[in-house]
């Protein structure tokens, strides 16, 4: 069965939805697909600290220094500069008047900003502490008032291209170019070809390819892997950054304990209640973020603790009462048995943002023609070697409406004749059942290999490690997808090892160590 549209979107967060909201009203026939049962189910839900917007007293100057200072200067200053400049004025033209959305206010009636880690200026707009949450329900909401397609359940499988799948042998002679993509429908296991002008990639991260990580299991590399296979560039894989704090809990999953309580004031302290950041750095809580997970990495080896803790009871200095600033945070903490506003929080370092990505240019566009990657799954080297804090939704709102906006000015409808000449997906003649227990054993591998040998601290001799034990695994997972029942747990384990070797190899040719990618000699 195959459909046809102008674009497809995958992935549903808010890179994914702000560009369908921007192609839908431009007229163009669009849809959105995306794994999940949960439309909301995406990074952009798990967000909790804010995003960046524009207050007085600030200026996209200001900005830029911050970026490039957290980036190490490794970043594309193009991209600084398209951010800074327009990224914080979007926020009140479409999530703010648009959209509608009422970021939280503090006790005038204004709008309240926040400090985060690295910033010169409170320039963090939230709405308490699950900002992300507020913006994916709002951004759904608006897309289904104007009538956009989201299918879920629906996994993206391969892109077609034509030098790939065309049976006109002349296509091979032609410029790499997306025709669609072949999708799984997750409850009937039929293949679909989904044909379309342009396809944009807004699938998120990699932190699930990790044994502790703040994202959701639906983060496994498949944006990455899918342009991979298709021939798209990608850049900066050994940039993965690591959030400092994760809650510590055996019965809840590591969740978020956000950068702005450490804006608000919250000390990071070790077992015996001493603050220890000093030792690592002039701006101790509020340094960037690689050296705040570095530091507490360090401290925890040092003092042999699984480990830290950061203390909001007796440091917080914003005006908002606790409960109501962090309610997320403290409800979830509460059900475990803390209570934030008496106890210092458990917290670890976690996975959580990749900065690399599929190679694209100002406008999102990839190497490969049509083939469009926005958020976190692209690179268009804003972050360079390392993120600021509150910044990846302002990536996914202004890269959304910019590759939007370019493939309104540059859609054309692809030449039936040519998609007549791609077949329909072919399923193996000897299909194979396998035990759920195996999928489960190689993720278990990846994660161990990419936490122990990949993580916070490298060094060369566990990076070569990493690819030796990742090509081992690589040729079962591969043997295995080829004559498996297809379903979502073996694609994503497929785009899971394909990513997971990107990112080592990655690391192996970086040998200096520069922002979240450290390398002990």
């Amino acid at each position: 069965m195959s459909k046809t549209f102008d674009v497809v979107v995958v992935g549903t967060g808010i890179a994914g939805l702000t560009a369908a909201i921007y192609l839908k009203e431009a007229g163009l026939n669009v849809a959105i697909i995306t794994k999940n049962s949960d439309i909301s189910e995406a990074n952009t839900n798990y967000a909790q600290g804010g995003i960046i917007a524009w207050k007085n007293g600030d200026s996209p100057e200001k900005l830029e220094k911050d970026i490039l200072n957290a980036g190490c200067y490794y970043n594309n200053f193009e991209a600084v500069k398209v951010l800074a400049q327009e990224g914080p004025k979007l926020v009140f033209e479409f999530l703010i008047d648009k959209v509608g959305i009422q970021f939280s206010s503090n006790s005038k009636g204004e709008l309240d900003y926040t400090e985060e880690a690295a910033h010169s200026e409170r320039r963090i707009l939230h709405f308490s502490d699950y900002t992300g949450e507020k913006i994916e329900d709002s951004l759904i909401a608006y897309a289904a008032k104007i009538g956009i397609n989201i299918l879920t359940n629906k996994t993206a499988i391969d892109l077609i291209t034509n030098n790939h799948h065309s049976n006109d042998y002349q296509e091979l002679y032609k410029p790499r170019e997306v025709l669609g993509l072949y999708v799984l429908n997750n409850n009937s296991g039929e293949v679909e070809t989904f044909f379309s002008n342009s396809v944009i990639l807004a699938t998120g991260g990699v932190g699930n390819l990790y044994q502790y990580t703040t994202n959701p299991s639906s983060a496994t590399g498949d944006g990455i892997s899918m342009a991979y296979r298709a021939g798209a560039d990608i850049i900066n894989s050994e940039f993965i950054q690591f959030h400092p704090t994760a809650l510590f809990h055996k019965d809840i999953k590591r969740f978020l304990i956000s950068e702005s309580l450490r804006g608000e004031g919250a000390k990071l302290i070790n077992h015996n209640g001493e603050q220890f950041m000093e030792r690592y750095s002039p701006q101790k809580e509020l340094a960037p973020r690689d050296v705040v997970a570095r530091a507490i990495y360090q401290e925890m080896n040092r003092t042999g603790k699984e480990y830290l803790f950061l203390d909001l009871a007796h440091f917080y200095n914003g005006s908002t009462p606790i409960k109501e600033r962090f309610s997320k945070i403290y409800n979830t903490c509460l059900s475990g048995g803390i209570d934030i506003t008496k106890q210092p929080i458990p917290v670890v370092p976690a996975a959580h943002f990749f900065c690399g990505g599929i190679k694209v240019d100002i406008n999102g566009q990839s190497s490969v023609k049509n083939l469009y990657a926005i958020g976190e799954t692209s690179c268009t080297g804003l972050h360079g070697a390392n993120r600021l804090a509150s910044d990846s939704l302002l990536e996914g709102l202004l890269w959304g409406k910019r590759s939007a906006l370019d493939i309104v000015k540059n859609n054309k409808q692809i030449d039936k004749k040519r998609l007549d000449n791609i077949p329909n997906w072919k399923m193996p003649k000897n299909i194979e059942e396998f035990d759920p227990i195996l999928i489960y054993q190689d993720w278990n591998a990846i994660k161990l290999t990419m936490w122990n040998y990949t993580g916070i601290i490298r060094t060369k001799k566990g990076l070569e490690r990493a690819q030796s034990d990742l090509n081992y695994h690589s040729h079962r997972i591969f043997k295995f997808y080829k004559e498996a029942r297809l379903n979502r747990d073996i694609i994503e384990l497929r785009n899971a090892i394909v990513t997971a070797q990107i990112i080592v190899d990655s690391a192996m040719r970086n040998g200096k160590s520069i922002g979240c990618h450290y390398v002990e000699e």
